[in-house]
């Protein structure tokens, strides 16, 4: 019995005692407001891990869809560049056929203006072929015809001008 009285006498003893006692007494009421912090706390917490699963899950979501947005975008990138080396090769094709048909165009007119000179030439050395004739007839006609001949022709020319306009009309 003396270690018994000796721990009577021992103040942790009485600690001891006095907590096991408090909550024997008060740990109902307490228990319950204190569990209910803690549920409370636990549940707060629950929530915010639920939210933060919702927002990650919504995160990689965005992340997928900004991945399948981005190759959409290349994709259309890609074709838009196809299609402009497209139209780049057309129209230069174009252009150069334009520039072709330009080039004929211009040589065509360059034939036409040489050939119009050339019918201008020509007309101009009938002409002037005409009238050395003319000068040469009429000197060679005034040395050998005498007036009477002259007349005879003359008169001749005239009887023979109405058949001659009618054959050139027709």
């Amino acid at each position: 019995m003396f270690i018994m009285n000796n721990i009577f006498h021992e103040a942790g003893f009485w600690v001891a005692v006095s907590f096991v006692l408090f909550f024997v007494f008060f740990g109902r009421k307490l228990w319950g407001p204190i569990t209910a912090v803690l549920d409370s706390r636990a549940a707060r917490i629950r929530e915010e891990l639920d939210e933060a699963a919702r927002l990650r899950r919504e995160a990689e979501q965005m992340l997928e869809d900004a991945t399948r947005e981005r190759e959409q975008a290349l994709v259309e990138a890609k074709s838009v560049v196809e299609q402009s080396r497209k139209h780049a090769v057309e129209v230069a094709e174009k252009a150069r056929a334009e520039a072709e048909e330009a080039v004929k165009r211009h040589e065509q007119m360059a034939y036409d203006r040489i050939a119009a000179v050339e019918r201008a030439a020509a007309k101009e050395v009938r002409q002037v072929a005409i009238d050395v004739a003319v000068e040469a007839a009429r000197g060679v006609i005034s040395q050998s015809l005498d007036a009477q001949k002259a007349e005879s022709l003359v008169d001749k020319a005239i009887a023979d001008l109405p058949a001659a306009l009618a054959r050139q009309a027709a």
